[in-house]
Formats: C-alpha cells, structure tokens, sequence
C-alpha cells in the first residue's frame, strides 16, 4: 500500500502570495487560507478534536500574526503551519483533559441540526470509518499519517513538526499502514 496524497490547490506563485500577504493583502492571505484550511481541518479532525472549525481558525489566526515573521519556501511554510496545527492540537486535548464535560441545553424550538437524517447518516459513516481506522493506529502512527497523506507533508517536515528522527518517521508510517492494512483485510475488503 503506497502513500496517496491528498489533492490540493496550489498556489501559482506562491513567493509573491507569501509576499502580499506578508504586506497586509487580505486576498493574499485569502489565498493562503483557501490551500491548507482543508488539510488542516482534516488533520485536527483526525487527531479527534472537538471543535474542528474554532481550532482551524485559531491556527489561522496564529498564521496572520506571525506570517511577517515567516522566512523560507513553500515546504517550509507548509511545514510551520502544521506545526502550528499540531500544538494547537496537543493544548486542546491538555485543555480537554483538565476540564469538566460541558452538556448543551436543548432547545425543542431550534429546529433539526442536519438538513435530513439520510444527508446525516452518509456524512456521519465516512467520519465513522476513518475515525474506526485511525483509532487502530497508535497516537505516533496517527500522527504520521495525517500529516503525510493529509497535510501532504515530506517526511522530513513530519520529522521537523513533530520532533521525531526521520527513520523514526518513516518507520511509524510504514508500521501505521500496516495496522491499516490488517484492519481492512479483517473486514474481508480485498487491497
């Protein structure tokens, strides 16, 4: 089973983007956010945080302050925002960790959340699934692999956002899409 990357847009010019944005360009920044807003839920998503969208704006929210700051390529600054990301992520699961669980008042007049229990269902088995085959995997393994298929990272930015040696990386991948691979051949899918 090869590393598939997940599909991104990809800045035409990507040194003059960094460059207007860098300037104050809100449509530069725009533009920033449009390629790695996706691949930056998805992988807040699979590292299982709570509330995906306010932990996607807060990593974005650190990307402005500090894009003035920013020197480097493209690889670098893909690299930097999943660091971000990846922070972002261990402090909501430490914030989490040490607070008590929050229910929601019902309000019988607010009307359904989904627009029907079908769209509902569908949306809710696709996370299901993933969620079921991430959860074979190790925290490491799972990190790994979100940012390589899903963040579309190298495995030396892996290496450099989380800290880790890149035989370290590679060798936590390759044992992650082994558990994947175990999981869905006990399922009876043929790979």
């Amino acid at each position: 089973m090869g590393v598939r990357r997940a599909r991104r847009v990809v800045l035409d010019d990507f040194e003059g983007t960094l460059a207007r944005a860098q300037a104050g360009a809100a449509d530069a920044f725009g533009a920033i956010y449009a390629d790695l807003a996706r691949p930056v839920a998805a992988y807040l998503r699979a590292r299982g945080a709570d509330d995906v969208e306010d932990l996607t704006s807060e990593v974005f929210i650190a990307v402005l302050t500090g894009v003035g700051r920013f020197r480097g390529d493209e690889r670098a600054f893909r690299s930097w925002v999943f660091t971000i990301a990846h922070r972002r992520a261990v402090d909501s699961w430490r914030r989490r960790s040490r607070s008590l669980p929050v229910e929601p008042l019902d309000d019988p007049d607010a009307g359904p959340v989904v627009a029907s229990a079908e769209e509902g269902a569908l949306a809710t088995l696709g996370r299901e699934r993933v969620v079921a085959l991430l959860s074979t995997l190790t925290d490491e393994q799972r990190d790994v692999l979100t940012l390589r298929l899903v963040a579309d990272l190298t495995v030396e930015q892996v290496a450099e956002v989380t800290g880790k040696q890149v035989g370290a990386v590679k060798a936590l991948q390759r044992r992650g899409l082994a558990s994947v691979r175990r999981a869905i051949e006990r399922e009876g899918v043929p790979l």
